[in-house]
């Protein structure tokens, strides 16, 4: 039920069977899934954003640097 929709934000698992928290949260098309926690915190370290139709893209600050950074690479023969 939880894939059956257009929106991938966050989700959150519930139980004390750790391996069935892992095998739901994979299964889960979110950006991202708390196992026995609510979706209230946000730290800039983790990602954060959503799959389908909750927008494109992450943010935190590993994700904002790579928005506004063109990588280039130097080849260099020294002689």
């Amino acid at each position: 039920y939880a894939n059956d929709t257009d929106l991938g934000l966050h989700a959150a698992v519930f139980t004390s069977d750790i391996n069935r928290a892992f095998r739901v949260a994979d299964a889960i098309e979110t950006g991202g899934v708390w196992i026995n926690e609510v979706s209230v915190r946000r730290y800039d370290h983790i990602p954060y954003g959503g799959v389908k139709n909750s927008g494109i893209g992450k943010e935190g600050i590993k994700y904002a640097i790579e928005d506004m950074t063109d990588t280039k690479f130097f080849g260099i023969k020294l002689f």
